[in-house]
């Protein structure tokens, strides 16, 4: 729930706080502020308590890694779920998880039946429900807001949770010390009811498509494969996995520095997090100006030098005054990159595809986050604490440095939303909507004038139609008449391939239009559509996928 990302128009301008004119997005982002502030509290209380029953420096820092490996095993699924059913099912099914186990929980300390591992069960139960809600809400942001206040949308996003920050672990600390853990855990639960009443009272249009839904393997086919085609996807989230993974030392042993270091307790520790809050919200409120001036990739560069400065200087100091400075500069590097690596999924990804391209991201990026508590705490366990945060400084160097490999490109408009607009072509048997393999064929022809620029084309469409669905995709030129060429692709059923081209973009549709002005014939280039027969063994013909003859 601290990735959230943020980027894009000044947060002082008046377009940065249109969004909230929207009546529902106003609504769900004010409940949604409530609920972290809840869940900053209960990270403070959970990480304290954990660091009172438990000798081991490794069970503390677990509590990390049982917070965001959730979102690596569920995310996947969850965002297939965000795109395939109905947005604010998903998320008020998420809610309602981390509404149960917070309450489960709460009763669990209240009766003294809470043990390291049954705490870091709990709280997997309600990281779980948040991996559950967190793909369908971000996709939902450009269901619910306009076009263009896309952007101000997500950035919203980004500075709301971390001025929450900037008060929640403060707050959460006050409450542990004041009223005691069972009273922190209580108001929390209480704070997760709030966007649970929320989401069921708002609802909002979703544009409807009329294919029927995917199954859930093809559509987290579809999504994994689409990222997996987009370079910028790719680098994005290679670049927020190992910064997930290096930098989390910081807070995942903060616990251990609060109490070995700094010799302080649960308020200092809550100081010290909100520090690191404050420092994230003035970054965030001066991304803008930031982008405006520095490149992706130079941001970037400093948020990892900004957290390993803070982590380095976590290992020398034994002062609480210089810690929360260190926390502060931590803070502005941690949601400065995260507003990179995050903006970029986000502007890179269709409307078909967003809550998919989006998990995945939460998935891969948590799951460095779970690797990187585990091996921080392991180090800090096994050799010293100053070692482990020594380490984490050295490994966010080298994710700066690998900006050669995966750098961050620049994107100020999101990717096209899809036509939806297609008129399927007349066929002359009746086909089921699982029939299939389709394998759809188009003929051209080029002069030899102009094969390099007609294959330097076909590449890119070859890429386009293979991220929307195609598959086997080829390019055949005839030996006997070296000026006819044909493109050949499959997709599994009909269905399949109607949904192919729902999802080209106008972009699309003009590269059609360039290649086919590449064509030397008479008359546009002929596309052909074929069913597969595939035949058994003994030659009898397997119709288990194939069409309905008309007779």
């Amino acid at each position: 729930m601290g990735k959230v990302a943020g980027a894009g128009p000044d947060p002082f301008s008046p377009r940065t706080f249109a969004p909230l004119r929207n009546l529902t997005f106003r609504s769900i982002w004010l409940a949604t502020q409530v609920s972290s502030l809840g869940w900053l509290m209960q990270t403070v209380a959970i990480s304290w308590l954990m660091a009172t029953i438990s000798t081991s420096d490794l069970m503390v820092a677990l509590v990390q890694a049982s917070s965001n490996l959730p979102a690596f095993i569920l995310s996947v699924f969850a965002g297939a779920l965000a795109d395939n059913f109905s947005r604010r099912r998903v998320m008020f099914a998420g809610r309602c998880i981390m509404v149960v186990a917070s309450a489960m929980l709460t009763a669990s300390v209240a009766l003294g039946f809470a043990d390291p591992w049954m705490i870091l069960g709990f709280s997997f139960l309600i990281a779980g429900g948040g991996a559950l809600n967190d793909p369908a809400w971000q996709a939902s942001v450009g269901d619910i807001v306009d076009r263009r206040d896309v952007p101000a949308a997500v950035t919203l996003l980004s500075v709301g949770f971390n001025t929450v920050r900037t008060v929640g672990p403060a707050l959460g600390g006050i409450v542990v010390a004041s009223f005691g853990l069972v009273t922190a855990l209580a108001v929390t639960t209480l704070g997760y009811l709030v966007p649970l009443v929320t989401i069921w009272r708002c609802k909002w249009k979703v544009r409807s498509s009329p294919l029927p839904r995917e199954p859930m393997a093809t559509a987290i086919y579809d999504g994994l494969r689409f990222t997996a085609m987009s370079s910028e996807i790719k680098a994005a989230i290679a670049r927020g996995t190992l910064f997930g993974l290096a930098s989390i030392a910081i807070l995942a042993l903060l616990p251990l520095v609060v109490r070995d270091q700094l010799g302080g307790g649960p308020i200092a520790y809550g100081a010290l997090m909100a520090g690191f809050g404050t420092g994230a919200v003035i970054a965030g409120i001066s991304n803008s100006l930031f982008r405006r001036s520095l490149s992706q990739e130079r941001l970037m560069t400093l948020a990892c030098v900004a957290c390993a400065t803070c982590s380095l200087s976590l290992a020398l100091t034994s002062s609480i005054a210089v810690a929360a400075i260190a926390l502060a500069l931590g803070g502005a590097g941690w949601v400065t990159a995260w507003s990179g690596v995050g903006v970029s999924v986000q502007l890179a990804s269709p409307r078909w595809v967003v809550g998919r391209t989006i998990s995945i991201y939460y998935a891969l990026i948590d799951g460095g986050i779970a690797a990187g508590s585990w091996v921080w705490g392991t180090v800090a366990q096994n050799y010293s604490l100053n070692l482990a945060l020594e380490g984490s400084a050295g490994a966010l160097l080298l994710v700066a440095a690998a900006g050669v490999v995966f750098p961050l490109r620049e994107r100020h408009d999101s990717e096209p939303d899809p036509l939806d607009e297609f008129d399927a072509p007349a066929v002359a048997l009746k086909l089921k909507p699982r029939s299939g393999p389709i394998v759809v064929k188009v003929e051209y022809l080029i002069a030899e004038q102009n094969v390099e620029v007609f294959l330097d084309l076909m590449r890119e469409r070859r890429h386009v139609h293979s991220r929307v669905g195609a598959r086997r995709w080829t390019l055949q030129r005839n030996l006997q008449k070296p000026n006819q060429w044909t493109e050949a692709f499959q997709t599994p059923t009909w269905t399949d391939y109607l949904r192919l081209n729902h999802r080209l973009t106008t972009e699309d549709k003009e590269l059609d239009e360039r290649i086919f002005r590449l064509h030397a014939g008479e008359v546009p280039p002929q596309m052909t559509l074929w069913i597969e027969r595939p035949t058994s063994p003994t030659g009898k013909a397997d119709r288990s996928n194939s069409y309905v003859p008309r007779h």
